[in-house]
């Protein structure tokens, strides 16, 4: 079970002396601009080539650049909980995005509402159960749309027209308006962009079009001196994105109709209103018949893939920024930067071409690696950096620091507040940030692992359906392109660095024995046990192993989430119907038809919509006998025996059809994509 923090009771306790009649009259009010996916190496004050960023660099000439924020699991909803929090996912409860967020636990909103501060939260959350902690709450559903987007006000669904970026700074500001000034504030402003699929604001839709930028060194890497993770992932730009949905080659997408993944790009450019579209279409049309007619593969493909998704993530980027200076100029020009704590980061750092990647999910630098840009007038000192390893189990401790309220002891991360003032990092600051991903199988299919890194040094385990353990030297290779693990010059670092990764876990209270569970096998006597399948439609080539004969071996497997799915277990088929056809060899008796069936909603794995049964003597001629239409649950993680039962028949063949729902929708994990149906064993009783 997972452990959680202190109930919401002895909130009071915790506060101590810090009640709003006994806090400072100057506390500071506190705004986190929190970005989906905006990796450092896309903001100009850290260095970037390939994009400018004026408003957000604001933040680092009037307070403090952190070179060294890390993420302790680089994925959206684990991230905020942490910020939220305080701790790491396996005390907080969740470790991936299949989880929902525990509103009940003790979170910084929380504290500082009980210390007197007006709290609300704009725009992206992401963590399914409603916020709690806030006076007032707009937020986007799920992952919200970039255009015409649903909010929730107070829990009150309002749809709005325009682009989401804009609309969320608008309500951010609206809210600031309506505040007490007699009260401090802590705002939550969570922009959606530039999280995939990175669709860019009407006033950016062709912004570096005649421009190329430049390439990654890493985009053609091979993967040679890593473990086979590196390798078995899906993020590949070349291989892995999808030609309307994430490159908006919706000419490909219409003629097929609104139905399949990449047609969900096409379902969008439906809800549009005519002018949205018509820009739109004006912007994308003229560039995709140019790519339609240019033929390109190989590595050309690839370039121009890149270039199209780096185009689209950075003028997303663009109207973040426009909006981060909009709120800026609001908060002078109502003389409220003095006494106001700014910061900007993102719930994790982003692969932009690095590897031949998008996404993140790696302990590699640039998913690892977040943003973190504060300002506070007269105590941070203007355009100052720091080395200091930071995580983000650290932002909930600064906040409660700062506001006067006490932090309480469950918190794992420490405040930020003497580097801060101070510029130089502590005597007894940490040495070293661990670090641990849950989060497969799943979708993009990153292995589990964990980690530590100091200063030079990286250690990372990948363990599940895998031993395999990676070590870079920072110094000597920041690209991180050859492991040293095994290289005996290193090994005394190695050592050095797994006592340091054991010490961490125990000091963290992290176990990562608990996330390998046991599967259990079940053995199924039935009619079926060893009979022919004949397939109409091939199982998917990495799940067709002994495919004739995997569906009637007996053998089943009882899956309880965060479990495999293995190619030597399972049969899968993606986004299309199923139907195979069983020999009993001689007629017998039937009247019910179990199917051993597996749903993932992060790995794009959901229940058929509906399943028949058909019988038939001659194995050409089938009467159909029964059906069910599955109850679909849609966050269900593991494993169902769906029955079909019928009066019984004299029957040798027995034909079972499957169908997927057409594609996933767009609240789901993997909206707009095809879904899998995973099977295992078929028993016929």
């Amino acid at each position: 079970m997972l452990l959680r923090l202190l109930p919401f009771l002895p909130l009071l306790v915790l506060l101590g002396s810090c009640t709003p009649e006994e806090a400072a009259p100057e506390r500071p009010n506190i705004i986190l601009i929190l970005a989906d996916d905006h990796a450092a190496q896309a903001i100009s004050a850290y260095g970037s080539r390939i994009n400018n960023t004026p408003n957000i660099d604001r933040l680092a000439q009037k307070g403090m650049r952190f070179n060294n924020m890390f993420v302790t699991n680089s994925i959206c909803a684990p991230s905020r909980a942490t910020i939220l929090t305080g701790t790491f996912n396996h005390l907080n409860g969740v470790i991936d995005n299949r989880l929902t967020f525990d509103s009940s636990q003790v979170t910084f909103p929380k504290l500082l509402r009980q210390a007197g501060y007006q709290t609300a939260a704009v725009g992206k959350w992401h963590l399914k159960s409603r916020p709690t902690g806030f006076d007032y709450t707009n937020v986007l559903p799920g992952q919200g749309s970039y255009y015409n987007p649903v909010f929730l006000e107070n829990g009150e669904r309002r749809e709005y027209e325009g682009y989401v970026t804009d609309l969320t700074t608008d309500f951010a500001i609206q809210w600031l308006d309506s505040a007490d000034t007699e009260q401090p504030f802590f705002l939550w402003l969570g922009q959606k962009a530039p999280h995939r699929n990175w669709m860019p604001g009407p006033d950016h839709l062709t912004m570096y079009d005649d421009i190329e930028i430049p390439e990654p060194a890493t985009l053609f890497d091979d993967y040679s001196g890593r473990s086979a993770a590196a390798r078995e992932q899906e993020l590949s730009i070349a291989e892995d994105m999808l030609l309307a949905w994430d490159l908006k080659l919706t000419e490909v997408a219409i003629p097929g109709g609104p139905t399949g993944a990449d047609n969900q790009m096409y379902n969008i450019l439906t809800t549009m209103t005519e002018d949205q579209r018509e820009a739109w279409l004006a912007a994308y049309g003229p560039k995709n018949e140019v790519f339609m007619e240019a033929g390109l593969d190989g590595e050309e493909l690839t370039r121009w893939k890149y270039q199209r998704y780096i185009k689209d993530y950075l003028r997303s980027v663009a109207s973040v920024d426009d909006n981060v200076g909009r709120l800026l100029d609001y908060l002078e020009e109502r003389g409220l930067t003095e006494n106001t704590i700014i910061i900007y980061s993102s719930d994790q750092g982003f692969y932009l071409g690095e590897h031949g990647w998008f996404d993140k999910r790696f302990m590699y630098e640039e998913s690892y690696r977040m943003p973190f840009l504060i300002q506070y007038p007269g105590a941070i000192p203007a355009g100052s950096e720091t080395d200091a390893l930071a995580m983000n189990i650290d932002f909930a401790p600064t906040f409660l620091d700062y506001a006067g309220v006490n932090i309480p002891g469950d918190m794992q991360g420490r405040s930020l507040r003497p580097i801060l003032e101070n510029g130089e990092t502590p005597d007894d600051w940490r040495n070293a940030t661990y670090y641990h991903y849950y989060e497969y199988p799943a979708v993009h299919m990153v292995k589990r692992h964990y980690g530590v890194r100091t200063d030079r040094y990286k250690l990372i385990h990948f363990y599940y359906d895998i031993d395999a353990w990676e070590l870079f030297d920072l110094e000597e290779d920041p690209k991180e392109l050859n492991s040293v693990y095994e290289d005996p010059a290193y090994a005394e670092i190695r050592d050095s660095l797994t006592d340091l990764l054991q010490a961490l876990q125990e000091q963290y209270g992290d176990d990562p024995a608990l996330f390998t569970q046991n599967l259990e096998l079940k053995k199924a006597d039935h009619l079926a046990r060893g009979a022919a399948v004949r397939f109409s439609t091939p199982p998917a080539d990495r799940y067709d192993a002994d495919a004739e004969t995997k569906l009637t071996d007996g053998n089943y497997w009882v899956y309880s989430m965060y479990a495999p799915i293995r190619g030597d277990d399972w049969l899968g088929w993606r986004g299309q119907p199923v139907e195979f056809v069983i020999d009993l060899g001689r007629e017998q008796a039937v009247n019910k038809v179990r199917l051993n069936l597996y749903q993932s909603p992060n790995s794009w794995a959901y229940f058929p919509e509906t399943i028949n049964c058909a019988v038939s003597g001659d194995g050409q001629n089938f009467e159909q006998v029964g059906g069910t239409t599955t109850m679909n649950n849609e966050f269900l993680d593991g494993t169902e025996l769906y029955e079909v039962s019928f009066p019984q028949r004299s029957t040798r063949y027995v034909r079972v059809q499957l169908r997927p729902m057409e594609y996933i929708p767009s609240h789901l994990p993997g909206g707009g994509n095809d879904p899998w149906i995973f099977v295992d064993e078929v028993m016929v009783e």
